[in-house]
């Protein structure tokens, strides 16, 4: 198999195209408007799928296939009436860092957008999940995510009442929620499960997050506990598909492949 000399590690290789050398017109499209793409850099006004469509010589409806990938993988988004050359993905560590660090990290502003802060009954099997008797009061801190103003996931968190009683009216719901439980009530978290899952948002979430129904969102569930063992939250959130991704590092230690 021939390599070309700029592959990049991460590419497909042999940028995706099979060894038989057929490909869909529209991906043949797609990868001459990527080159584009480069050129225009990030903020740079896309051709109309008119001119795109007469400059490549298809139909327009291959061009707009072509979009639509480019879209759904965040090399575009839409601006206006027109089509910009979207920046590069947000990198979220998978660690016990808030969204607050791992934004402000790449040079982007964090912020959130409270939807509500509920207090309610704990169901059964949230509480099994938390530790608590069912039944026993519960916060629901519900918040759009933003880097730079822009929407790009929603969050939900479960804590107890009784361990955080004063939440609704001690909490900034704009900051960082990591950073309300170390430095106003001096909780250390000690390690945590998560487990991550491609969804598409229900008709709500993407109303909230400002996304169309049928993008791909990552989901991740999270419980968290204290250096002692004990469940502190219970986190949902939702990260759009098309301006995330994640990184973890992987010790050493285990079998071979």
């Amino acid at each position: 198999m021939d390599y070309p000399n700029d592959q990049a590690p991460g590419a497909p290789i042999r940028s995706g195209i099979p060894e038989h050398g057929r490909i869909p017109k529209y991906y043949a499209v797609k990868a001459r408007i990527s080159l584009l793409l480069d050129e225009l850099g990030e903020g740079g006004l896309l051709p109309t799928e008119r001119d795109l469509a007469l400059r490549h010589e298809v139909s327009r409806e291959t061009v707009r296939q072509a979009l639509r990938e480019l879209l759904l993988e965040g090399r575009l988004r839409r601006q206006g009436r027109g089509t910009v050359v979207a920046g590069p993905k947000l990198e979220q560590p998978l660690s016990l860092a808030s969204y607050t660090e791992g934004v402000r990290r790449q040079g982007r502003r964090p912020g959130r957008h409270l939807i509500g802060l509920e207090r309610f009954p704990c169901p059964g099997p949230l509480a099994a999940e938390i530790a608590v008797a069912p039944g026993e009061p519960v916060w629901h801190l519900e918040r759009v995510l933003l880097a730079d103003d822009e929407r790009v996931g929603l969050e939900s968190t479960y804590v107890t009442v009784a361990r955080l009683p004063r939440l609704d009216t001690e909490f900034d719901p704009d900051s960082s929620f990591y950073g309300y439980l170390r430095e106003r009530l001096g909780i250390a978290l000690g390690d945590a499960d998560e487990r991550i899952e491609t969804v598409l948002a229900t008709p709500r979430e993407a109303l909230l997050v400002g996304t169309p129904p049928a993008l791909p969102m990552l989901l991740l569930h999270r419980l968290s506990r204290d250096t002692e063992g004990r469940p502190v939250e219970r986190v949902r959130t939702l990260f759009r598909g098309d301006r995330f991704s994640f990184t973890t590092h992987l010790g050493g230690g285990g079998e071979g492949r």
